[in-house]
């Protein structure tokens, strides 16, 4: 699968997601309606896609359009609030003022930054790159997501290198204390082509 289909894939998931958690019940509702399991599969989605894009998207953004970087920078930003938004997320609970008002910001941010990619970057991406370059590109994301990290850590730096070799460590911890406390079976299946 290319670069860009897995990646919009990716963003139709994450859109679906953020469409129920739209208006997302506050409260008392909030415990009940079961916001944290829809909130803790936003949140594994997003660590993983936003992980396999700093590793190898961005990079290959910024080396084959000439405006690269401050695309890159742009996007790259956007992720590091959205991750601490998704911290923030994490560290709450459903009902509580700070979850309710991270959820609203989240929701607001994760469709700005998916229409910002999807309007703006992925274009001139695709103008300037080979259909094989995307082919290649694809492989490695979808590789690369199923062992990405599936929490936000948004002190890790956005930096491919650094992801790919401290983020593996981070990543393996992850999947171990998702095993250990059972929301392995809150991961979000990975995108298929129909």
């Amino acid at each position: 699968m290319d670069a860009l289909t897995f990646l919009r894939q990716d963003h139709k998931s994450v859109l679906g997601m953020l469409e129920v958690l739209d208006g997302a019940p506050e409260g008392d509702g909030a415990v009940a309606s079961g916001l944290r399991t829809m909130v803790t599969n936003l949140v594994i989605a997003e660590s993983q896609h936003e992980a396999i894009e700093e590793q190898f998207f961005w990079p290959a953004v910024r080396d084959a359009l000439e405006e690269g970087d401050e695309l890159a920078d742009k996007a790259v930003e956007q992720e590091q609030t959205g991750k601490q938004l998704l911290q923030q997320l994490e560290d709450s609970e459903p009902g509580k003022p700070d979850f309710q008002q991270a959820l609203k910001q989240f929701v607001k941010l994760g469709r700005d930054h998916i229409a910002f990619e999807q309007d703006i970057v992925w274009p001139r991406f695709q103008a300037a790159v080979s259909e094989e370059e995307l082919a290649n590109l694809g492989e490695k994301l979808e590789q690369a997501k199923k062992i990405a990290p599936t929490r936000p850590h948004p002190d890790t730096p956005p930096n491919s290198t650094v992801l790919k070799t401290m983020g593996l460590a981070t990543a393996t911890m992850d999947h171990i204390r998702d095993a250990a406390t059972g929301r392995a079976a809150d991961n979000p299946p990975d995108p298929q082509v129909h």
